[in-house]
């Protein structure tokens, strides 16, 4: 049996799915490849800024919960980076064609959907961006991104 597709796994998307293939997935961690290609944030030399190390990060960690809901037989569910309380990028930025390695695991997940991952991203063995992310997933994320009808 085939991974399944990334954008499968993923809220997201065209250009927006940063993430290319699903390498390794269980129920703690996963693992994935990404090629720095032509995306909405590209700086004019083709290469990714620092700080979208982060979104491909987040993007492991949705495509880790999309995998789980797959497994459930449930529809992939939006999710929320609330934040992180340390990203460390050790690069100046991801070089167009570079291909990128991302691998999360899940330092802990309560009921109500809050869940913090430990992440890193990196190029052959290099280590280039780490983070601990801060994540929701609402049992009903329509509750968070539906604007309540202005009063007359």
């Amino acid at each position: 049996m085939n991974p399944p597709l990334l954008r499968e796994l993923l809220p997201h998307a065209g250009d927006m799915v940063l993430l290319d293939e699903l390498l390794s997935c269980d129920a703690e961690s996963l693992s994935a490849r990404a090629v720095v290609r032509p995306c909405p944030f590209s700086l004019p030399d083709g290469s990714l800024p620092p700080w979208l190390g982060l979104e491909m990060l987040a993007q492991g960690v949705g495509a880790w919960a999309g995998w789980h809901a797959r497994q459930a037989g449930t529809p992939v569910k939006l999710g929320f980076l609330l934040g992180t309380r340390h990203y460390a990028c050790h690069a100046a930025g991801f070089p167009a064609g570079a291909v990128l390695t991302i691998a999360i695991r899940r330092a802990m997940q309560d009921a109500t959907g809050m869940g913090v991952f430990e992440c890193e991203l990196r190029q052959d063995e290099t280590v280039l961006a780490q983070a601990r992310l801060n994540v929701y997933q609402p049992a009903d994320a329509a509750h968070y991104t539906q604007e309540p009808a202005p009063h007359e």
